[in-house]
């Protein structure tokens, strides 16, 4: 087979840079006294593939987003993780000793850290070993509640009740002076060395959820952040198998093998009818991990570049595959056969995933409670297109949603059918006749019930995908006779200004970063204002519901309160639910063991890369 031009001077270019230094510096020995000369260094195993939007940190209290939840991942730890390969999801212990023991009906919660695990080398320790113990975990979480980190994710632990951690924050934030990290904190404690011991007002069945969040509650280590102060985004330092090596903002980051990362080897508990787990845990069950010495991270926006570096082979992988080019890659779910024939992989599934569009329930045309708000956007989500977006912008590769759900999660029934779905621009345009939205004065626009201009203005990413997008949401709008301008921004920008609440429409997807359904129910707590909750809807009949949902064991008691928070969320419609994705990642031959996870960002480390297996 002929190798791609790129492909060769890429190889050529690899030979080069392994000859060792010393080749380079001295000259030639002579035959009489020159011996054998050494061998070549073994090349890096490294993973190349791209993000398609930029990451926003690299300081978990402060991240939110998929992108940097993905790289805090694979350096910080937490206690507990996910079974790479169980389907359904299992939890088991990843710096813990053990499962925690939940007490005191699911309030108390106490974990043993495994001594002997130790953090990345890094200046901050003045050129000593530092020991991962109880106090880190501690520090790590109470990092969150510390006002000055202003952390997005702040309200979602605050929903667990940590005894005294609240009042904790509050002090600084009244007092105006600093956090207290010394502070005894009653619900958050390290009772002796490696004991972690966890106290919550009310009853948290799923907390190990929150325990097996890497990407989020990894330990960190006090001196580390006490070190580097304001620069602590750009100095990760964690217990994991990999490092930052470099970091270019919004372009490129590279982690590297954690040199002094613990022995830990490959283990699974695959479902025995699952063929492809099986066959993992049977090549790799053993192999000390991480397997690969380093991890390349582009951020490439548009698709069309993106999945040219996966077909000139600059990377050797490509997560979720462009729609444009899912059909070039697997057509019908399979791989097309001019990739195959040079060993190219591919995997489609449905992923654990919405997408949705949000109205700004503060803003003072699509927000509020008042029928006539109600009937607005109600009627937005009657006259958007959803299944004309899905064919033409994602080439087919979603399905409508029927509510705040995702699949793969322990509430989502396929069965279920909701207005949610609904294309329905005649009942969209009698909802605004009937509560006052017409045209007044005949130039083929609507205007509000009280006669002023109904213009919306929707926020939109500054990408091609954006652009078709808009022109979706413009040809539906247009129908209905609803003028809208669109305010393109890059996405991290977009969500600094929904948090804030500067905004009006926009959308935005979320994956289910946990096996419960009542994740993405976050979205509509009044108590995550300004942070998951973008829409800033405030219900207390919703926010009863949420508070029970967290306390109840799975059961008929709590699937019917899932029934009826899903029958609010359409109600009053914060949010227009409008897709879950069909997802397909693809690699070269080289790349070895891939599988995507379902619920965690960590995946790095159960990979291997063989340059070897390329074809010529």
């Amino acid at each position: 087979m002929t190798r791609h031009p790129l492909l060769a001077t890429l190889a050529a270019a690899l030979l080069a840079t392994a000859l060792p230094l010393a080749s380079l510096a001295q000259p030639a020995a002579s035959s009489a006294t020159s011996s054998a000369p050494p061998a070549a260094a073994a090349p890096q195993k490294v993973l190349r593939y791209a993000f398609r939007v930029a990451e926003t940190t690299l300081d978990p209290a402060q991240a939110s987003d998929i992108y940097s939840r993905t790289l805090t991942a694979h350096i910080f730890e937490a206690l507990y993780t996910y079974d790479h390969l169980a389907r359904p999801s299992k939890f088991k212990p990843l710096t813990a000793e053990a499962l925690p023991e939940a007490t005191d009906n699911y309030r108390t919660w106490t974990m043993k850290v495994r001594p002997g695990i130790h953090f990345a080398d890094d200046p901050a320790f003045g050129g000593k070993k530092r020991e991962l113990v109880a106090e880190d975990y501690v520090y790590a979480i109470k990092r969150f509640a510390d006002p000055a980190n202003k952390s997005p994710v702040w309200s979602y632990i605050d929903g667990f009740h940590f005894l005294g951690l609240a009042e904790q924050r509050d002090k600084a934030l009244k007092g105006k002076r600093p956090f207290d990290y010394d502070a005894r904190v009653e619900g958050l404690r390290a009772l002796d060395r490696y004991t972690v011991q966890i106290r919550l007002a009310e009853p948290r069945p799923r907390f190990i959820e929150f325990l097996a969040a890497s990407d989020l509650f990894g330990a960190v280590a006090r001196e580390v952040v006490e070190h580097y102060g304001d620069k602590i985004v750009e100095h990760p330092v964690g217990t994991g198998p990999f490092q930052l090596a470099q970091w270019r903002r919004a372009s490129f980051i590279a982690l590297e093998r954690n040199p002094g990362y613990r022995e830990r080897f490959y283990d699974a508990e695959p479902a025995a009818d699952d063929k492809e787990g099986q066959a993992l845990l049977a090549r790799f069950k053993g192999r000390r991990i991480p397997m690969i010495d380093r991890v390349e991270v582009s951020i490439v926006e548009e698709n069309q570049p993106r999945w040219l570096a996966f077909l000139n082979g600059q990377h050797n992988l490509i997560e979720q595959v462009p729609a444009d080019y899912v059909s070039q890659g697997m057509p019908n779910g399979k791989v097309a056969p001019n990739l195959a024939k040079q060993g190219v992989q591919g995997w489609r599934q449905v992923r654990a995933d919405l997408t949705a569009t949000i109205f700004n329930m503060d803003d003072p045309v699509v927000g509020g409670y008042t029928p006539e708000k109600v009937a607005l956007r109600r009627a937005l989500s009657l006259g958007l297109d959803v299944e004309r977006e899905i064919r033409l912008v994602h080439k087919s590769q979603a399905f409508p949603a029927q509510a705040p759900i995702a699949p793969h999660t322990t509430s989502y029934d396929p069965r279920f059918k909701s207005e949610m779905s609904d294309y329905d621009p005649a009942r969209a345009k009698a909802l605004l006749d009937l509560y006052g939205y017409t045209d007044r004065d005949g130039d083929g626009w609507r205007e509000q019930p009280d006669g002023s201009p109904l213009k919306l203005q929707w926020s939109i990413e500054s990408d091609n995908r954006g652009r078709q997008m808009s022109e979706q949401y413009h040809h539906s709008l247009k129908a209905l006779g609803i003028q809208v301008q669109f305010k393109p921004g890059k996405w991290p920008e977009l969500l600094k200004a929904a948090r804030a609440g500067s905004y009006q429409v926009w959308h935005v997807g979320g994956m289910s970063a946990s096996p419960d359904s009542q994740g993405a129910l976050q979205r509509y707590d009044g108590t995550q204002i300004g942070g998951q909750n973008l829409a800033r809807f405030k219900r207390p009949e919703f926010d009863a519901l949420y508070k029970k949902l967290s306390e109840l064991p799975d059961g008929p008691e709590r699937e019917a309160v899932f029934t009826e928070a899903k029958r609010i969320a359409v109600a009053w419609m914060p949010y227009r639910i409008r897709w879950h994705s069909y997802i397909t990642d693809m690699a070269h031959r080289d790349v070895i063991g891939y599988r995507r996870p379902l619920f965690w960002q960590d995946w790095w480390q159960y990979v291997d890369i063989e340059p070897t297996a390329r074809a010529d």
